[in-house]
This record gives C-alpha cells, structure tokens and sequence, in this order.
C-alpha cells in the first residue's frame, strides 16, 4: 500500500487534494522507515484546471492511478466517466485500498464497490446518495467508514481524519499520533457530521452553559454521570438541557457522553496493557459488557480487535 495515487479532476478545490498530499506525499524521515510514494494522477495527463484560476500538470494518467496500492478519489463535482469506472474496477480488483474524501463516495458507488455496503459521503450529499446508488447503505452521521479494502469519508475536512486512519493502521498508533501533532489536529476527532448538520442555531447564554456542563463532564467521565447531573450542572431544568444540547450538538447527551467514554478509552488499547474490564471503568462505563456494546456500535469492531489492529502489546 506504499504507493499512493489521488485524483485531480477539472474545477476541483486543492483543499482534499492538499490533504492527501500533506498526509502521505511528505518525506518523514524522523520515523526511520519507508514512507508513502504519492503521485498525483488525471482522467488525461495534461494541465488541470483548479478552483482559483490556476492550474497544475500531470503527467499521469488513469494508468498510474489503477496501479497504486492506495488509490483516493476527492470530491467530484460532476458525473463519473466510463474510464475513472474502470479504472477503480480494475485497482479494486487487483487488491488496491480504495478511498473516497466527501463526494468522492459518487465515484465509488458508480463502480459497483459500495453496493450492499455502508458508506459515508458529506451530510449534504447524503440523500442524493441514496437515491441515485439504492443498493449502497448510506450513513451520514460517521466522519468515515473502513471495509478494509474499500473507505469512505464525509465531508472535506473528515478526509484528514480518514487518513489519520489509514496512517494509524499501516505504522501504528504511535506515528500516527505523531503526524497528527504535526498537523496540530486531534488523533481522534469525537463524534460524527451530525453535529455538523445546519440548524438554525441562536447563540445565548443557555448554550454557554450547556457548553459548561459539558467541560465539566469530560473532567468528570469516571463519575456517574446523568442528564439530570448535566443540567443541574447547567442550571437548566432536564427538558430545557435536553433542548438546548440537541440544538448545540445535534445529538443527546447520553449520545455524546457514551462517544467521548469510548473515544477516551483508544489511547489506553492503543498504548497499554490495562485489561478491558479496567479500562471500561476507568472511562465511566459500570461494566465491561456495557463498554464492549457501545465500542462496538461506535467504532464497529470490539476494544480486543481494537487492541490488536493498532499493535498494542497484550
């Protein structure tokens, strides 16, 4: 999976691309192993004309994208050719990892590799989705999904989250933590693109509150920790706190808190040798049967192969 191919397209933005190549087109020579060969490929070599008026020149063609390891494809903003179709059929085919960044999921879906599968795409693209692929199960609430062979993100930015991920299961956690701390972004971003949904949203002192209920819960995870805790915390009645946290978040508050319990316990699978029962207890969940259910609802996999995906020691 060393080489890595993205996707240039006519009218694209550079953000996603900009991504990929930040992520795996970067020398690291701190780390002291073989990094990523990046090239970034076009339907046709030539100029690509770029969001901006700008343009930039590749000499690689369909050819040198279907031969890659890893092979992205951004955001499209337009229909899928019979050649780009191809061409992921075929990198698929020959064992290729094959990624989508926001609409790019259009692209993946077109081939025929999502059909029977869950796949994410931006929020804003998800209905669109469904409707034109009905065989894809489309999930708008995650910021990327991971078949093994076959991944898909939401929008632009869930692409850098996505390739964290990518990083973490090919050199562990420890590097990918490290490109992360590079990037100046979190290892882990909590939560799906639901809290990223448009809402008329009115700022007001109640949602500053909420806001401080919820520091003092993630300050707090070991403890019990109820609706009725967070909203006298609030000083809100539950009914209100219920209001104004779904409108701030775009979820409940047991939601949110059981996501950040679970997304507080990856550091010690990825890091120690802290048996799961413990683990479960020391992220605030009463049992590890409860912990094992939601890692499992949230992350799709259970904290052993969790544990064991990112080369933990047992």
């Amino acid at each position: 999976m060393r080489t890595v191919a993205v996707l240039a397209y006519d009218g694209m933005s550079v953000f996603e691309l900009g991504i990929v190549s930040e992520v795996f087109g970067l020398p690291r020579p701190e780390f002291d192993r073989p990094w990523y060969e990046l090239t970034i490929c076009a339907e046709k070599p030539g100029p690509v004309r770029v969001v901006g008026g700008a343009t930039l020149h590749t000499e690689h063609g369909l050819d040198v994208f279907a031969a890659a390891g890893t092979v992205i494809v951004p955001g499209v903003n337009s229909g899928v050719s019979p050649e780009l179709i191809a061409a992921l059929r075929a990198a698929h085919a020959r064992g290729a990892r094959i990624m989508s960044i926001c609409s790019g999921a259009f692209a993946l879906a077109a081939a025929g590799l999502l059909d029977g599968r869950r796949a994410t795409t931006h929020w804003r693209y998800a209905d669109a989705l469904r409707e034109r692929h009905p065989a894809v199960e489309v999930d708008a609430d995650v910021l990327y999904i991971d078949h093994g062979d076959v991944l898909t993100s939401a929008g632009s930015a869930a692409g850098l989250d996505l390739c964290l991920h990518v990083i973490r299961l090919d050199h562990g956690p420890s590097i990918a933590n490290a490109v992360a701390r590079r990037l100046v972004v979190q290892p882990h971003r909590d939560g799906g693109q639901a809290q990223f949904v448009e809402a008329p949203v009115a700022a007001d002192p109640e949602d500053t509150r909420v806001a401080r209920s919820m520091d003092w819960a993630l300050g707090n995870l070991t403890e019990p920790i109820t609706v009725a805790t967070l909203a006298r915390h609030a000083h809100m009645s539950e009914r209100t706190y219920l209001r104004h946290f779904a409108r701030a978040t775009g979820t409940t508050p047991i939601r949110w808190l059981i996501d950040r319990r679970v997304h507080a316990s990856l550091p010690l699978l990825e890091t120690t040798r802290t048996p799961i029962e413990a683990i479960a207890t020391t992220v605030g969940f009463e049992t590890a049967v409860t912990y094992r259910h939601h890692f499992g609802q949230a992350m799709r996999t259970s904290p052993s192969a969790y544990r064991r995906a990112f080369n933990a020691p047992e």
